[in-house]
């Protein structure tokens, strides 16, 4: 990791440490840790981070990016830091500088599609929409006669339906009704495929983040809670479980930073970034799923508890795993891949990595 990664990680994780620690936020039912959250975060420019500095942001590197999402995920960080670092990308793709404040992406699932007709009004449904509710600004990839733009449209001009996603974060309906945007730009070699997979890394970065986390807070508490007057930690039973959890936790991290790094190394999201991106969503919802599983088993049933911070993780891992298609949305489609280029060109396609 070069040094810049190590400056990007270390400033944000020490804004989480001092501002997001889980059990204050547990603690906090107004949410009053939200906003100084996100001011120390805009300040250091993270939200910005994909943002050339010409555009109004950081002019951070992809890989400083991942690696920042990732820190986040450790932390269950319920702001839409993620959300507007993917709307600076994608407005940033068609050369549109980037507001002050929160944002997020429209639309945020492969089956919706915003339509951009001849007078340059934007049209359409886009559902599950990560913070919508918090948005002061959308960055929208609409599609229309002349191929793919990219606009930026105020959230006050659409209608959002309020919405939760499992980890009780919003997750809106947003409809757009002949919506003129504050600007709106051709973007060449981008498409919703390409949004949706950088997306989708973006949450495996998460969910890998929050295992990390559920694994130190599981063995954490196997060494604290005493049965039959030994610590837990001691049972057969017990490390079993916490090896599993340790190995679903390696495989989605390995998968979820393979993806950011084939990304950030890429000149287009081609065959092999698709096959990365792809295999990571899918394998970090897995993960995700066990994980999870796992981690509460080890607590019982204290880690379903209100007052008990697992759960924020937990959920959130859960949650994540639908957002910018679906597990077995990205199964479908890497099958079709695969299928595609023939058997013959399986082997090179996976080596190729």
């Amino acid at each position: 990791m070069a040094e810049s990664d190590n400056i990007v990680v270390e400033t944000a994780e020490k804004i989480f440490t001092d501002l997001a620690d889980p059990q204050t936020i547990n603690n906090d039912k107004k949410g009053s840790w939200q906003a100084p959250l996100w001011q120390a975060l805009s300040e250091a420019g993270l939200p910005l981070s994909w943002v050339p500095d010409d555009l109004g942001g950081s002019g951070a590197s992809l890989a400083d990016g991942f690696a920042l999402l990732n820190a986040a995920g450790r932390f269950a960080v319920a702001v839409p830091l993620a959300e507007t670092m993917l709307a600076g990308w994608l407005l940033a793709q068609a050369k549109i500088a980037s507001p002050e404040g929160e944002m997020t992406v429209l639309p945020a699932s492969p089956k919706d599609r915003i339509t951009l007709d001849a007078d340059g009004a934007l049209s359409g449904r886009a559902r599950g929409v990560p913070f919508a509710k918090a948005a002061k600004h959308f960055a929208v990839l609409a599609h229309g006669k002349d191929g793919i733009s990219v606009a930026l449209v105020e959230a006050s001009k659409g209608r959002i339906e309020s919405g939760l996603n499992v980890g009780y974060d919003h997750s809106d309906t947003v409809t757009l009704d002949m919506v003129q945007p504050v600007t709106v730009k051709p973007a060449k070699g981008l498409d919703q495929t390409t949004l949706m997979l950088m997306g989708g890394v973006a949450r495996s970065l998460q969910i890998a983040g929050a295992l990390e986390a559920m694994l130190d807070i599981s063995v954490r508490y196997s060494n604290e809670r005493v049965a039959f007057e030994k610590k837990i930690s001691k049972f057969q039973a017990v490390q079993h479980n916490l090896a599993r959890l340790a190995g679903e936790s390696a495989a989605a991290l390995a998968a979820a930073t393979s993806a950011a790094d084939a990304i950030a190394n890429a000149k287009s999201f081609d065959d092999e970034v698709y096959l990365e991106a792809a295999s990571a969503k899918i394998r970090c919802a897995e993960a995700a799923e066990k994980g999870g599983a796992i981690a509460h088993q080890v607590h019982g049933a204290i880690g379903f508890t209100s007052e008990h911070i697992l759960h924020r993780f937990s959920l959130r891992a859960l949650a994540w795993r639908d957002d910018f298609g679906s597990e077995s949305h990205w199964a479908v489609e890497l099958g079709k891949l695969v299928a595609n280029r023939g058997a013959d060109e399986l082997w090179p396609l996976v080596a190729s990595r």
